[in-house]
Formats: C-alpha cells, sequence, structure tokens
C-alpha cells in the first residue's frame, strides 16, 4: 500500500505547485484588467441635464446622464 506514494506526484507538492500558480495566474490577469479599465474610464466624464427635474425616486433618473464623450 505504501508503494505507490510519492512526494512529487500531482497530489503531493508538484501539485500545490501548480494549484499556486494557477492562483497567482488568474490574480495577475485579473488585476491587469482591472486596471486597464479603470485607466480606460478615469478620463470618461459623465453630464448631467435637467438637474432640477430628477427625483429621489424614479427609474427615469438614468436619463438625466449623458455620457461626454
Amino acid at each position: 500500500m505504501n508503494e505507490n506514494r510519492s512526494v512529487f506526484a500531482l497530489d503531493g507538492i508538484t501539485g500545490m505547485l501548480v494549484a499556486t500558480v494557477l492562483l497567482l495566474t488568474i490574480l495577475a490577469g485579473l488585476t491587469v484588467l482591472g486596471i486597464s479599465v479603470q485607466n480606460e474610464n478615469a478620463n470618461n466624464f459623465y453630464k448631467i441635464e435637467n438637474e432640477k427635474s430628477i427625483k429621489m425616486f424614479s427609474t427615469e433618473n438614468a436619463k438625466h446622464i449623458v455620457d461626454v464623450k
């Protein structure tokens, strides 16, 4: 029963390293994507039209926001 055990098997150190590298790769990819989305939208300005007619609880409030770009 103990003959099939190995430190470098997929359920040993190698598996742990594969899982760690995979998680760090996903983290790096999502971080890069998040930073690029923030950079694209940092210069994207909005203009509010007819601010006097905006109601506190209304689904029509989104029509007052206009994308400048």
